[in-house]
């Protein structure tokens, strides 16, 4: 397993992170996308861990908190090998104020957080969508007081527009106070919209950028064709909860071309859509979500699977995104200088 700066914390964390969203949840959603018990959890994050991974993520609404306290259970005397994340902004509760990134709900939302993992810290504490209702003056502040509280160690977000995380990098900076650290976003092969505004932020601002549904749920695991459902697709999340929204035209041309290079690499397509990420620059981490070790030792070889250039460059071609302005009007070299010739071509 190698390591990579989560930005410019200093700290290091697996280039490949372990899911928590598939722990826990007995019925409906929760247990659509994974319904593991405390047996099972145990035996993902102990064999992830022992496998290297020392970054594990997880939200307070992951099966109603159900999935922060199986994780706390297992990583119970094993706590301090880890970097812990966790997020806040779903609704928790009935009431109108257990939802949103106010102050009341962040103070009451980390508490929670805290007794159900069963430790005295979090190592990253993101917020897991915009809240529009929030002024972010308000929700950076509470934030930044739980960093000086010593309950908190890094902020970071998710989910939210480029415009959104500069305008908050903008107030952390003006107000003196703690900022994002990372993003976290969806990021695939099918599902590159990321590399518009938001890489280029990332880069720019010395972000970390962790990768959130890397296989598109379900879709790039190599488990479904043009044709049909095969027997294992029909068993798969992604048959019964088709998201993120994929162009499923697109994506199967995209998968032909996978297929091909993990066929010469004797890997499984999953590996393949996991080590084109890797390869990508502003990666930091790629979060993985798996339901048995099965699956988990398969993302596993991922780490040690390396793609030649030509590869990389077959998988570029197949996915990339339709150039939308101004990016066509930036990809003009017309008036540009030598030097800007050199940075962008």
């Amino acid at each position: 397993m190698r390591y990579r700066v989560l930005g410019e914390t200093g700290v290091f964390v697996s280039e490949l992170c372990l899911g928590a969203m598939t722990f826990g949840g007995q019925s409906g959603l929760w247990q659509t996308i994974g319904g593991l018990d405390q047996k099972a959890v145990d035996l993902l994050v102990h064999r992830a861990l022992d496998a290297g991974i020392n970054f594990v993520d997880t939200a307070n609404v992951y099966s109603g908190g159900e999935s922060e306290t199986l994780l706390g259970k297992a990583i119970a005397g094993r706590r301090r090998e880890l970097v812990v994340a966790t997020k806040v902004r779903a609704r928790m509760g009935k009431g109108p104020n257990q939802v949103g990134l106010s102050r009341l709900h962040i103070v009451e939302a980390v508490e929670a957080s805290l007794r159900r993992l069963g430790t005295d810290y979090i190592d990253l504490y993101q917020i897991h969508r915009f809240d529009a209702l929030t002024n972010l003056d308000d929700t950076l502040r509470a934030l930044d007081d739980l960093v000086r509280a010593g309950k908190v160690r890094y902020i970071g977000c998710s989910n939210l527009a480029a415009w959104q995380l500069m305008k908050a990098l903008a107030i952390s900076r003006e107000l003196g106070i703690e900022r994002f650290r990372c993003t976290q976003s969806y990021y695939s092969l099918v599902g590159r919209e990321l590399e518009r505004e938001m890489i280029p932020l990332v880069n720019d601002q010395g972000l970390g950028l962790l990768v959130w549904s890397p296989l598109a749920g379900g879709f790039l695991s190599g488990k479904f064709t043009r044709e049909a459902l095969d027997k294992n697709a029909q068993q798969a999340r992604r048959a019964t909860f088709d998201f993120p929204p994929v162009n499923k035209e697109k994506g199967f041309a995209i998968l032909d071309v996978m297929r091909e290079i993990a066929a010469g690499h004797s890997a499984s397509v999953a590996q393949v859509a996991l080590a084109w990420l890797l390869s990508r620059g502003a990666v930091t981490s790629v979060i993985i979500g798996v339901r048995n070790h099965t699956q988990l030792d398969d993302n596993l070889k991922a780490a040690d699977l390396q793609l030649s250039s030509d590869e990389l460059k077959r998988l570029d071609e197949a996915s990339a995104l339709t150039l939308e302005y101004p990016a066509w009007m930036e990809a003009m070299p017309g008036d540009r200088r030598p030097d800007e010739l050199r940075r962008y071509d």
